[in-house]
């Protein structure tokens, strides 16, 4: 266990400065999203009340007000949200291809260390979703001091209204994935991110085994994969059959887990008895 954890903390601190950068950014941005925005409107509030002789009421009524979702549903804010989901989804093939093309070919080293390569696979996969966790964290502790800067910098009269955190994240479907309301889309939210990352894992195992080969049968896996997570769908669509809600729920958890399980496996199958060292 103390082996895995310290792999854990290694795979971690090699991503430490990018993923710092990526907090730094999403910071940034996002506050100046807030004052670039409101300045934005104010400046256009105070423009078109001048030139047709309006008070800020009768400007509300004719062009509406302002509330957090003009930030919410701004590049600003977004942008980072993006790069960051971007740069983790690379992430998912740089953290097994940079040892094996970086200096010194350190995949020799790590495939060599005394602990079951099965940590090795799972330290990897711990890394990139402690750290999805981290920047989800990092947004939900800075969106109500980015919400709170709003509205002490909107006049009330323009306000719409003062929006609360999960208001918010409900407003805004990007906000909705990454911060699930409730424990059900929480489970289909990240459950569905560590299947992906899972079957992209076997995938690229896939290739590391068989080279050219490995290519087609990571992307015939990845594809059946795909097939089998969404049955569901086909058999309601196809069959002119109905699940109800939960039980569509069910099946989708069910099937999440039974992939994911089988790519945790076949994945760690493949590194301990197809890549050599």
């Amino acid at each position: 266990m103390m082996r895995y954890i310290k792999l854990v903390n290694f795979e971690i601190n090699r991503f430490s400065k990018i993923y710092l950068s990526l907090l730094l950014i999403t910071l940034v941005s996002q506050f100046a999203g807030v004052f670039m925005v409101t300045k934005d409107y104010l400046d256009g509030a105070k423009k078109t009340m001048s030139e047709e002789k309006l008070s800020e009421a009768a400007f509300v009524t004719n062009y509406g007000g302002i509330d957090f979702t003009y930030i919410a549903n701004s590049l600003w804010f977004q942008g980072p949200i993006a790069l960051s989901a971007v740069a983790l989804i690379f992430y998912i093939f740089l953290i097994w291809y940079r040892d094996w093309f970086g200096k010194n070919t350190f995949i020799y080293r790590l495939l060599m260390l005394p602990t079951s390569r099965l940590s090795i696979y799972l330290s990897k996969a711990t890394a990139i979703f402690l750290m999805v966790l981290g920047l989800i964290a990092f947004q939900i502790i800075i969106l109500p001091m980015e919400n709170g800067l709003f509205n002490s910098n909107v006049p009330e009269a323009f306000l719409n209204m003062e929006m609360s955190t999960s208001t918010i994240a409900a407003a805004n479907m990007v906000l909705m994935l990454i911060i699930p309301s409730t424990f059900t889309q929480f489970l289909l939210s990240y459950g569905i991110g560590l299947m992906i990352m899972s079957i992209l894992f076997t995938a690229i195992m896939f290739e590391r085994s068989f080279r050219i080969k490995g290519i087609i049968l990571g992307l015939i896996y990845c594809g059946i994969s795909a097939v089998v997570f969404l049955a569901p769908f086909f058999v309601m669509e196809i069959g002119n059959f109905y699940f109800y809600p939960n039980e569509l729920f069910g099946l989708q958890l069910a099937l999440g887990i039974i992939l994911t399980g089988l790519s945790v496996w076949l994945g760690a199958w493949l590194l301990k008895k197809r890549v050599t060292v």
